[in-house]
């Protein structure tokens, strides 16, 4: 399988979608929420943003488009647009590995956007290894994000070596102490046992 996860920025990106129904409305409102401007073809439907058009016209919307998006019930007509794409950017909901780009099951565990594709073969699994993730996820893991994302900022002004960063943050990550404190959902006690150690770190006493 020759395909690799990516995030796209999609803010003012164009994207045109073929067909309104479930699926097709799922799509467009992922990339809604993504800031992109979305045009969809067929019967209008609750989503607030999109615009919606004729089934006619559709060489004018794929070439206005930067991602094609084929998501309606005639495999004839998604494979008349999917070729009037050309070389742009193109999702085929119908058989997503005829198509260049993949929208994969993704969800948000905080800030935190996690996505799986099982290759299409198993789509219900796909949602079963989401809950299992969403389980798995605790409260402290969200709150380590913060602080490790506070405390690279710091490291980088302190440290030039990036292996002597890497250690530290491993480090902070694997420490007893702030981890209990993110137990307790304690940020601001983890930062300062995160500052501690860092000033540690430059004065020798930890290596």
């Amino acid at each position: 399988m020759a395909w690799t996860p990516l995030y796209m920025d999609m803010d003012g990106k164009r994207v045109f979608v073929l067909g309104s129904g479930e699926v097709g409305i799922r799509r467009a409102r992922r990339f809604l929420e993504a800031g992109a401007e979305v045009v969809v073809a067929g019967p209008p439907a609750e989503l607030e943003g999109a615009r919606f058009v004729e089934m006619d016209n559709l060489e004018y919307w794929v070439e206005w488009a930067d991602l094609v998006v084929v998501a309606s019930p005639d495999r004839e007509l998604n494979d008349r647009v999917a070729s009037l794409a050309g070389k742009r950017l193109l999702n085929r909901a119908d058989s997503p590995l005829e198509g260049d780009v993949i929208v994969p099951s993704t969800f948000m565990v905080g800030n935190v956007s996690i996505s799986i594709f099982t290759g299409t073969r198993s789509p219900l699994m796909a949602r079963y290894l989401r809950e299992r993730i969403q389980d798995a996820i605790q409260t402290e893991d969200l709150l380590m994000i913060e602080v490790q994302d506070r405390v690279r900022r710091k490291i980088r002004e302190e440290f030039d070596d990036h292996r002597v960063r890497r250690r530290i943050l491993y480090r902070i990550s694997e420490d007893p102490e702030l981890k209990e404190y993110l137990k307790k959902q304690d940020t601001e006690a983890a930062l300062e046992r995160a500052y501690t150690m860092i000033d540690e770190f430059r004065r020798g006493v930890l290596r």
